[in-house]
């Protein structure tokens, strides 16, 4: 990865742990990081795939793993399990885009997703306490001892 990657934080902030990506984007952004929100459905992102090299997508996984483990998959080289990336109110999400884009030949050189396992995605604000742990200690290891990047 290089200091040029662009990181996406996808989902709802109103449904709790959904709001991981966009919370962790924040965070990011504040600390120097190419960083943004991504609220919409997945198939805005075939469009930024083509048009950015390197790219990190942050979403929250419901797979029925521990809440706040945390998936990490290089996007360019494995499949996208639907199931795993599949909590977005949209019928087309990350997953989706990922497999169209590679079947047009639209990946980016590098495609790196991780997901947080969450534990509640009712309406409402706020990570619960395993996701925010989670959040927090992927934020530190995306931002690196040089945090003012």
């Amino acid at each position: 990865m290089t200091d040029r990657t662009l990181h996406i934080g996808l989902g709802n902030p109103m449904r709790r742990d959904d709001g991981v990506g966009p919370w962790l984007a924040g965070r990011l952004a504040e600390g120097g990081l190419r960083a943004r929100e991504w609220p919409g459905d997945g198939s805005g992102l075939i469009d930024l795939f083509a048009a950015e090299p390197h790219i990190v997508l942050i979403d929250a996984t419901r797979s029925g793993a521990s809440p706040g483990t945390v998936h990490r998959l290089d996007a360019v080289r494995t499949l996208i399990p639907r199931p795993l990336f599949h909590n977005s109110t949209h019928e087309f999400g990350l997953a989706e885009a990922v497999e169209v884009a590679r079947r047009l030949g639209q990946l980016p050189d590098s495609l790196i997703v991780l997901g947080i396992e969450g534990a509640d995605f009712t309406f409402g604000a706020g990570l619960s306490p395993a996701v925010q742990g989670a959040a927090q200690r992927l934020k530190a290891e995306l931002l690196g001892p040089t945090a003012t990047r």
